[in-house]
């Protein structure tokens, strides 16, 4: 199983507001997830970002590999 923490578009049209979620990664963007991790708003000025530093690095410990974007948003919040 391949599992991935990638982003989850949730909001209206026009509005997008992100879930950062643990899922495999052959469900589809917005399908099954195993765990939500935090959340990503780009709307705000600046764009608010929320994630569970423990849950995120127990899971990068286990093997799932963050999406690009992911990857950028952890980095900037010192996780990675």
């Amino acid at each position: 199983m391949a599992v991935k923490i990638r982003l989850r578009r949730m909001g209206a049209k026009k509005a997008p507001f992100y879930r950062i979620v643990v899922a495999d990664s052959r469900y589809p963007r917005n399908g099954r997830f195993i765990e939500e991790v935090g959340y990503y708003d780009p709307t705000k000025e600046p764009s608010v970002v929320k994630v569970d530093a423990e849950k995120t690095k127990k899971w990068i410990a286990n093997g799932a590999q963050p999406t690009d974007t992911v990857k950028n948003i952890l980095k900037n919040e010192g996780i990675l």
